[in-house]
């Protein structure tokens, strides 16, 4: 694998997220990176390269975030790095499978896409989802009723949804987190 486009990969999320901070940041990026490798052990026949240029860049051409088509801003760098066009093209076909609200109860073909849409699945669940479910909201001048709707809306889904054996075990512990604080800031809602 070219260690040197994957630090340029961190390097660009790093300046095309500089001034967000609504939980689709670098750091999230860079979660998903990590959740992505670590999938990836188990599956040594995958093409690394590809799950770590789409878990780097999923969010670059985000619907929620840009307002870009045909992932310009991924095809761009992945362009400006001499990737070739058939990676770069599998490398969207990943990114492109990632969204839940796009593929909602669609589990993607490749090992590749199953493995990065777990990765950033396991980032929206847990205390790591929690916080970001909450970021995301403030931002976009949510109440804290409307924000936990979400919950009910997608993260509680997201257990049942994993597509690889190491994602199914960690979204088991981090679906329990979210539902013991569910029950406990219900509680406190009421009280």
């Amino acid at each position: 694998m070219n260690e040197r486009v994957i630090e340029e990969a961190k390097a660009y999320i790093n300046n095309v997220f500089k001034n967000n901070a609504d939980g689709h940041d670098t750091n999230h990026s860079i979660r998903v990176y990590k959740n992505a490798c670590k999938i990836a052990e188990g599956y040594p026949k995958s093409n690394h390269m590809v799950v770590s240029l789409a878990s780097l860049l999923h969010d670059v051409d985000d619907h929620k975030l840009f307002n870009t088509e045909n992932n310009i801003n991924a095809r761009i760098f992945l362009h400006s790095q001499n990737v070739e066009s058939d990676m770069v093209e599998f490398i969207c076909e990943v990114i492109n499978g990632v969204s839940f609200s796009k593929n909602k109860g669609k589990h993607p073909e490749s090992i590749e896409g199953k493995i990065v849409q777990d990765a950033d699945r396991l980032d929206a669940i847990g205390a790591i989802g929690i916080a970001r479910t909450f970021a995301f909201g403030g931002k976009k001048g949510r109440s804290l009723e409307s924000s936990m709707q979400h919950f009910s809306d997608k993260l509680l889904l997201l257990k049942d949804e994993m597509n690889t054996e190491e994602a199914k075990k960690i979204a088991e512990i981090r679906h329990a987190y979210m539902q013991g604080f569910l029950s406990e800031i219900r509680e406190e809602m009421e009280s």
